[in-house]
């Protein structure tokens, strides 16, 4: 009896689960202050207020977390939720975790995951921009480029050796119906019958070393009843509602650290192609070049130039921001930034992407200017 009893525990003990160990970690940041804009609307008027969405980053919390599978796999998640400190409200159209929502598995191979994400567009420029997303970075040219990121999305990315490949496809871009950048409207898409409606899909090559880095990549999303085309320079959004519209984006840029100095830039080429013969092309192109120094371990001094040419729209403007952060500590840090943005007689650009309200007269030049200080946790 003793015997059998034995056997059965053995037995109830080698068939039970074996669970593996993970973890969850709480993430965040939080990022404000008073910006100062000349020229904020038609009649010339300057404003001083508290920007509503970003600063020297956006604000946000999340949450990560990972369970070893064993044999070099793991189950991941990101749950990630933007957030303005002026009033405390929801970025994301009110989303609750409009930044980024998904699960999936990663291992030697890569990541396949699975949700609300990044298009390869975010990723490919994360180390040539030197400002990233920036209230005075590019995000104040073209909206989508910080906000590159779609819903009901299926992505791949993996590091063999410092070269990257990313993909990710998108079934229906926008499946909340809250927009995920200005002026793009919003495409829920998967509709029976319409297979390319708000369809997006995108790719990327990145190969990065110890003091220099590469990358490439190509962004497309198609239209649908609601999508727009917003070109940002005070120009009604363009309206992409055929599945055959196509916004497209493609980048080439690069980073290199020469004497302590980390250099990055590129190009975007924007190229809007309508399904209608009847309906023109419209064309942007976007160059930026950056540059970042420690003058102390504490202290840092950056500074970006960009340039865009729209010339469907005769739309044409420069802009040039430097930024100074001082670390108080490995968590917080004090930023004083200031920019300057030169419009072409036809456009109205406007030099800050702080929630909007500030746009120019066409053939406005703007001044803006910011101090403010950062948390991370």
């Amino acid at each position: 009896m003793k015997i059998k009893q034995l056997a059965v525990a053995a037995c109830c003990v080698l068939s039970a689960p074996v669970f593996a160990q993970s973890s969850v970690t709480l993430y965040g940041i939080l990022d404000t202050g008073i910006e100062y804009v000349s020229h904020a609307n038609a009649n010339g008027s300057k404003v001083v207020r508290m920007p509503g969405i970003t600063g020297e980053l956006p604000s946000r919390w999340g949450m990560r977390g990972a369970e070893d599978l064993g044999g070099g796999y793991k189950a991941v998640f990101t749950l990630e939720s933007g957030f303005n400190l002026r009033g405390g409200d929801m970025g994301q159209g009110g989303r609750l975790f409009g930044r980024q929502a998904w699960v999936g598995v990663s291992g030697p191979y890569g990541t396949l995951s699975f949700g609300r994400q990044y298009t390869m567009t975010f990723w490919a420029n994360t180390d040539s921009d030197i400002l990233g997303p920036d209230i005075y970075g590019l995000g104040s040219l073209d909206a989508y480029v910080p906000n590159a990121r779609s819903d009901n999305t299926v992505a791949y990315k993996g590091t063999f050796s410092g070269l990257t490949v990313g993909a990710t496809y998108s079934f229906g871009r926008d499946g909340a119906g809250t927009g995920n950048s200005p002026g793009q409207g919003t495409c829920a898409g998967q509709i029976p019958g319409q297979a390319t409606n708000c369809r997006q899909w995108s790719a990327m090559l990145k190969y990065d070393a110890s003091t220099f880095g590469v990358a490439a990549a190509y962004d497309e999303q198609r239209g649908g009843a609601t999508a727009a085309a917003n070109f940002f320079d005070g120009v009604a959004p363009a309206a992409l509602t055929n599945g055959g519209d196509k916004d497209v984006r493609i980048q080439l840029d690069g980073w290199a650290k020469v004497y302590g100095v980390r250099l990055g830039g590129g190009w975007l080429g924007r190229r809007v192609n309508f399904a209608s013969s009847a309906v023109p092309s419209i064309h942007s192109d976007l160059f930026y070049l950056g540059a970042s120094y420690p003058i102390t371990p504490a202290l840092f001094l950056e500074g970006e130039v960009y340039r865009i040419v729209n010339a469907r729209q005769d739309a044409r403007a420069s802009m040039g921001t430097i930024r100074t952060a001082y670390y108080l500590s490995k968590q917080t840090a004090v930023y004083l930034q200031g920019s300057y943005l030169g419009n072409s007689q036809h456009a109205a650009y406007s030099v800050s992407a702080g929630g909007g309200g500030t746009t120019p007269a066409r053939g406005a030049n703007q001044v803006g200017v910011m101090a403010g200080i950062r948390h991370m946790f």
